[in-house]
């Protein structure tokens, strides 16, 4: 059973404030794998304030910086392939082919890619007797679906550290346990403290205090069209940026 209950904020696995917890089934057996925290308002918040203070930093990080992370982070979740295929299969209900044919190797890819695309990108451009810069958009939090426990995550979590952007990443509730060893990747990585925050929970709660919270700058989301409509209503009342 994988009874991990804990939220990774500021650097380490904290105790979540509430004692609510939520069962993680495997869809192909409907047998219960273990348990995750229900999250919180608080532990949001705990979340949301580590990656606020971390980004006056981690937003000036250098280029050469930000590579030697997601290299960091390509070859941590190497070495952990056999566990991050095995919590694939559990969680998502998947064969073990597919787990280790499309989900792992997809998650990989994303991060290889943004490490060899921010090697050549251009974080300033001349445009029309103008100099156009483009910088770090603020907190992100991050909304990923059930469906690839890896591929969507690692997207998302990926182009956050190559653009220096710290971010609260809300797993889905159904398949949460290779995001929760992807933080152990990227905290052993060396990305810095904050700059990487995970808190699990519902829709309800989390997701739609990412969507609102006033002190994250922009949200990415995928999954379900009416979930994505409601996320944007949410974002429109701080003015903050959204792709869903």
């Amino acid at each position: 059973m994988r009874n991990q209950t804990k939220h990774f904020i500021n650097g380490e696995w904290v105790e979540p404030a509430g004692s609510e917890t939520i069962e993680v089934i495997n869809p192909a057996t409907e047998e219960v794998i273990g348990k995750i925290s229900a999250g919180t308002k608080e532990d949001l918040d705990k979340a949301v304030a580590a990656a606020k203070a971390a980004y006056p930093t981690f937003s000036k990080s250098t280029r050469v910086e930000r590579i030697e992370w997601l290299e960091n982070i390509v070859e941590g979740y190497k070495k952990r392939s056999s566990e991050l295929i095995d919590v694939m299969t559990d969680e998502l209900g998947a064969p073990l082919s597919i787990s280790e044919h499309v989900h792992f190797k997809m998650g990989l890819a994303h991060f290889k890619k943004a490490a060899e695309a921010l090697k050549t990108f251009s974080f300033s451009e001349d445009r029309d007797g103008h100099t156009l810069v483009k910088e770090s958009i603020g907190v992100s939090g991050l909304i990923t679906p059930w469906n690839f426990p890896t591929n969507q995550t690692s997207t998302k979590i990926a182009g956050a550290i190559a653009a220096g952007s710290p971010v609260v990443l809300k797993p889905a509730e159904k398949t949460p346990y290779a995001a929760m060893i992807l933080a152990d990747i990227i905290h052993e990585a060396g990305v810095p403290k904050g700059a990487f925050n995970l808190v699990n929970g519902t829709g309800d709660v989390i997701g739609d205090g990412i969507s609102s919270h006033p002190d994250i700058d922009f949200v990415s989301f995928t999954g379900s069209g009416g979930v994505g409509e409601k996320i944007m209503q949410n974002a429109s009342k701080t003015i903050k940026k959204s792709r869903a």
